[in-house]
């Protein structure tokens, strides 16, 4: 039986005994209180309560192990805490809570269910996707899919008129290779690359499309919130046409995509919400598919990226390619056979499967044994830790490259040293490589909730931009102005925290909660260089306006001239690249876009022309141009090659109507 002296279960997990809740699941749910708890009760005014807490954690384990008991335990929930009335919250008495008593039901009225739905934060990584949100008390919680697991695979399976994404996807992509795509975010923005399928192309943004729509129908359905408003995340070192092909997914998704930030920004974000003291940290972040290493200041909440450098093509999927080629050559070594196992789309297909799972095994284990099937012959091929560690260590000496050249970076920018190393994506799990940064940089790397960091990074983010624009409505309405009318640095003081507190009580949150929430400020920096082309002392060059770790919003004017006389139109084509000098050689960049300035006829060689840059804070470039003879705004349009017209968009959209996505 369960004693009713003591608060519910349910109650101090803060979870919905409804729900479908694994096992792992629990684990996982009793391992984040623990640290929770056990961090707030260093504090000397939650103390007793937490310390009660930490005391009822094996008791809480003991039950909620048993099925039988967890059942009994949902059942007392349903009958003493639930109420039908859905305007009507629940809140347990903290003081009842450390003197042991049962729980009242202290009932107050609430606006919870009118609400404004949260702006969802969504990881869209290489390999696994993750979504987020901030819940009606201010904290990060990933959201679960309807398959229990808090990561999906970003695996998209086509069969028939059904989109498959995730675990299903990935378990048949062994036996429908044809069938199944995965990795598609190292092809977003890429020029060319498309996906065929039964006579039809597929590009890369239509099929992220997929993954974010089950993202999101199963958010949906575990939260029941209508998910509109989103945050994605990027590698830092995404371009302008990987960040846009990001957005074009988002938007064939059906989706708001209100910010796209980069990942190392968002888990510096997570972690940096709960840090009190300012410090500097490196930020090491190896996904599945891509290396960031960014430099980033936390001081007084607020988020300055120093530099960055990383590959979007390198990541855990490179080591798994590493297990593959050993996996093919032991095969043929111990068989005999001149058959190539990677020439058969099925058995290359299993083998990655297989290599996943060898290489998360070591990551527990000295060895692991790896069953390899091929032309009907079977063999067992044994792996170290020790051997896979040699096999692979190129690839972890090309993050130590990069993160030495950020380090040195950073360095130019006045910043000596660093507090702490985070360690953010899965891929850090693989103990070789915490024990070479330490190895190298001499400091014990912390990790930082490696697969949910970002995606909850993103949802504070995403939680800041709305509270921010409540308050901005709330404002205006006081003001009796337009919001866009409304200027911050000339709201009175007074006006402002009337806002902050109506927000607040709208949203069920404390002031202090709001004021810490939009406080925060990002101040990022470009990843690259963007330039034009012009002729530098009789030599065609790439002129760089913006360079590479320049903070952004960048805004940057320079002068030109024209080239001969009686020109009616300029044409420039723009470039980006990874120097950081004013002059650069044209073969070494990669054309983004092209743009075409009018002129005014009769112009002399020589006319002035100003060209700006302006980079804004998601990445997009705009470009504009003036011709000072006469003072005429020319008229300039950027076309980025990889781009995607209009109407392949309403292609795209037209085709997912009917589609069922799973």
């Amino acid at each position: 039986m369960i004693d009713s002296s003591r608060p519910n279960f349910f109650l101090l997990l803060e979870i919905d005994p409804n729900q479908p809740w694994s096992d792992s699941v629990f684990q996982e749910i009793f391992t984040l209180k623990q640290t929770e708890w056990t961090k707030k009760s260093k504090h000397p005014k939650y103390r007793m309560e937490y310390n009660t807490y930490l005391q009822m954690l094996p008791e809480i384990k003991e039950v909620m192990e048993n099925p039988n008991s967890r059942q009994i335990e949902a059942d007392y929930f349903q009958e003493n805490f639930q109420l039908n009335n859905p305007q009507v919250e629940v809140e347990p008495d903290a003081n009842q809570l450390n003197q042991n008593k049962p729980v009242q039901k202290n009932v107050k009225e609430t606006k919870k269910m009118s609400k404004i739905t949260p702006i969802f934060g969504i990881d869209l990584g290489t390999t696994y996707s993750c979504i987020a949100y901030v819940d009606e008390y201010g904290r990060p919680n990933v959201v679960a899919n309807m398959e229990g697991d808090r990561t999906t695979p970003s695996v998209v399976q086509f069969n028939g008129e059904e989109r498959i994404v995730g675990k299903e996807a990935k378990n048949s992509s062994m036996l429908e290779p044809d069938n199944t795509i995965d990795m598609v975010k190292r092809f977003m923005g890429k020029e060319g690359f498309s996906f065929e399928h039964e006579g039809e192309s597929y590009r890369p943004e239509e099929i992220s499309s997929y993954i974010l729509r089950k993202l999101v129908k199963d958010a949906e359905q575990q939260t029941s919130y209508q998910i509109k408003d989103v945050v994605i995340t990027c590698p830092a070192y995404f371009g302008i046409r990987e960040r846009e092909a990001t957005q074009l997914a988002g938007e064939t998704a059906g989706l708001n995509v209100r910010s796209i930030i980069n990942e190392p920004t968002a888990a510096a974000i997570c972690y940096g919400v709960n840090e009190e003291a300012d410090q500097t940290v490196l930020v090491y972040d190896l996904g599945g598919g891509t290396f960031d290493i960014t430099v980033i200041k936390i001081e007084g909440g607020n988020i300055t990226v120093i530099c960055t450098e990383g590959d979007h093509d390198l990541g855990g999927k490179n080591w798994d390619e590493t297990i593959v080629t050993y996996l093919a050559q032991q095969w043929q070594e111990e068989t005999g056979s001149s058959e190539d196992p990677l020439e058969s789309p099925e058995t290359l297909q299993e083998l990655y499967v297989r290599a996943e799972d060898a290489k998360k095994t070591l990551t527990q284990r000295g060895e692991t044994s790896i069953p390899v099937m091929h032309n009907m012959q079977r063999k067992k091929i044994e792996l170290t830790r020790e051997t896979f560690d040699e096999l692979t260590e190129s690839l972890l000496e090309r993050t130590i490259e990069l993160t030495k050249i950020a380090i040195a970076e950073a360095k130019k920018r006045g910043v000596e040293d660093f507090d702490q190393i985070l360690m953010v994506g899965g891929s850090t799990k693989m103990p070789q490589v915490a024990r070479r940064i330490q190895e190298e940089l001499g400091k014990e790397p912390k990790f930082c909730e490696p697969d949910e960091s970002v995606a909850k990074g993103a949802a504070i983010y995403g939680h800041k931009l709305m509270l921010d624009q409540e308050i901005l409505f709330t404002t205006s309405k006081d003001l009796g102005l337009k919001p866009e009318d409304v200027k911050p640095e000339d709201v009175p003081e007074e006006t402002k925290q009337k806002a902050e507190q109506e927000v607040a009580k709208n949203n069920g949150l404390t002031l202090e909660q709001v004021q810490k929430a939009t406080k925060t400020k990002i101040i990022n920096v470009t990843s690259c260089s963007f330039g034009i082309k012009a002729r530098v002392k009789n030599e065609e060059k790439l002129v760089n306006l913006i360079k590479k770790n320049d903070p952004v919003p960048a805004d940057v004017t320079q002068r030109f001239g024209t080239g001969s006389a009686n020109q009616t139109s300029v044409e420039l084509l723009i470039a980006q690249n990874s120097s950081t000098d004013q002059y650069y050689e044209l073969h070494l960049s990669t054309e983004i876009g092209q743009a075409e300035i009018s002129l005014p006829s009769g112009l002399p060689q020589g006319t002035p022309i100003d060209v700006t840059f302006k980079l804004n804070e998601q990445g997009m470039l705009e470009m504009y141009a003036k011709e000072l003879s006469t003072g005429r705004d020319a008229t300039v349009t950027i076309k980025t090659e990889g781009g995607v017209t209009q109407e392949e968009k309403e292609e795209i959209k037209a085709r997912q109507t009917g589609l069922v996505f799973s």
